[in-house]
C-alpha cells in the first residue's frame, strides 16, 4: 500500500482542454504530435466547396520548428 502511494505522488497529470480551431487565438499554445506550439498567426477563410470555413494556423515550437496547418473550423485541438 505504501509503495502505491509513492507511485501515485510521483506521477504528474497534465490535463489539456480541447478547443475548436475557430476558437483559438494568437499567443495560445496547442499540442500537435506531442509537441507544444505557440500560435503566431491565425486566419479564417470564407466558406468553401465543402461548406465549412477553413482555419490557417502558423505556429512555432520551443525548438524553433515552424509549421502551417489548415483545418476545418470545427477541428479539435488540445490547448493549454
Amino acid at each position: 500500500m505504501l509503495e502505491a502511494n509513492k507511485l501515485y505522488k510521483s506521477v504528474s497529470l497534465e490535463i489539456y482542454m480541447r478547443k475548436k480551431a475557430k476558437d483559438l487565438k494568437k499567443g495560445e499554445k496547442i499540442i500537435i504530435a506531442g509537441k507544444k506550439f505557440l500560435i503566431e498567426e491565425i486566419e479564417i477563410s470564407d466558406i468553401g466547396k465543402q461548406g465549412t470555413k477553413k482555419v490557417r494556423i502558423v505556429a512555432k515550437s520551443d525548438s524553433g520548428e515552424k509549421i502551417v496547418i489548415i483545418r476545418p473550423e470545427d477541428y479539435p485541438f488540445e490547448s493549454e
